[in-house]
């Protein structure tokens, strides 16, 4: 039995184990923390551009829709030459298929962008009520530690879900605008607070 059980300083921090570990995240940190600058530009500019798609929601909405129909359209090209070019394979039409499918679909989003943004909302709507329904009966089900937290979530995301439904038409001037200006502030917020730890982080010398 006493075989079984490692010595004692195999476990210490300083040992063969835990020492490189220690010394490679000691290592990233720094290396992170002189680079900490970018993170927080990044940040900002985050922030800035949530800003801008809170303030103009029905722009920003129809431009998240010509930029999705313009990443479709690209994949679907370079999913259409790729396939050519791989030759005969077993599934070279079931790719031929889905790159003219994605090209089709991106210039039919780019061509008619408004009819686009009411289809995109209507998408975000029910995608909201389902996210919201199931992560509110999970809550109540499983009650797993903190479950009143993930049960409000699962209301408000409902709610903000039938709250799209209930005003459109009209909500595809602000809804996708909207929700994607709201997470760029705090994808924003979150690099920010990100770079300024790193700059507190003391400097360390080997």
């Amino acid at each position: 039995m006493s075989q079984d059980i490692p010595p004692s300083s195999s476990l210490t921090p300083g040992s063969t184990q835990g020492g490189p570990v220690v010394r490679i995240i000691k290592h990233e940190l720094r290396r992170l923390r002189e680079e900490w600058w970018w993170f927080l530009a990044l940040g900002i500019l985050l922030v800035l551009s949530g800003a801008v798609a809170l303030a103009y929601p029905a722009l920003s909405s129809v431009a998240v829709v010509v930029v999705l129909g313009m990443t479709l359209l690209i994949s679907g090209v370079a999913t259409i030459v790729a396939t050519f070019w791989a030759g005969g394979w077993s599934a070279h039409l079931l790719q031929l298929l889905i790159g003219i499918f994605y090209a089709v679909l991106g210039f039919l989003i780019m061509d008619m962008p408004l009819e686009a943004t009411q289809s995109l909302t209507i998408v975000v709507a029910a995608m909201f009520i389902v996210v919201g329904i199931m992560r509110s009966v999970a809550a109540l089900v499983v009650r797993f530690p903190q479950w009143g937290w993930s049960l409000l979530s699962g209301v408000l995301t409902t709610l903000v879900g039938v709250m799209i439904y209930k005003s459109f038409p009209d909500a595809a001037l602000w809804a996708v605008g909207t929700l994607v200006g709201i997470q760029l502030i705090f994808d924003g917020w979150f690099w920010i607070m990100l770079g300024m730890a790193l700059w507190r982080l003391p400097v360390e010398h080997d």
